[in-house]
């Protein structure tokens, strides 16, 4: 059998990017068709090298690592439940590990297998819902617990 086919596209040469707050963009401006956004958030991966959107088309299989601010992978969706569960960009769901969490320049994350994941603002009015202070401290109630949650300056 016959192996595909294999082009990579070096991030210096790929044309689209994706901003701070998870949206594809190129020269153009911001991506609007939501067919395409979602195909790219789906295609996305991540080795040595960086993180890339792949397809496997007529036999060849293209890579194309891109430029990204930030982070790669966001919290898209938030569902509140008995355990809170989150739905990244690349279609993947997850429970919410509540010590997993940090603030970072008044964003929120997550640390998932490694990588960075950031939620976006409408995940954060979402999961706003769980979270509690205590002075300068924030926290959040998961399952009847407090978990604190800190801060990176």
């Amino acid at each position: 059998m016959d192996r595909p086919e294999i082009i990579v596209i070096p991030k210096e040469k790929t044309i689209f990017w994706m901003d701070g707050n998870g949206c594809w963009r190129n020269e153009f401006g911001k991506f609007e068709k939501k067919k395409i956004i979602d195909y790219f958030h789906a295609a996305i991966d991540r080795d040595e090298n960086g993180y890339f959107v792949q397809q496997e088309k007529d036999g060849v299989f293209e890579k194309a690592y891109f430029h990204h601010e930030d982070t790669a992978i966001f919290v898209f969706h938030v569902t509140l439940g008995e355990a809170v569960r989150l739905r990244l960009n690349t279609g993947r769901e997850i429970t919410l590990n509540p010590e997993a969490l940090w603030i970072e320049n008044d964003n929120l994350y997550l640390s998932l297998d490694g990588e960075r994941v950031k939620f976006t603002d409408r995940s954060m009015m979402k999961i706003s819902a769980l979270l509690e202070e205590e002075g300068s401290t924030c926290l959040i109630r998961v399952q009847g617990r407090l978990y604190r949650i800190p801060e990176i300056e």
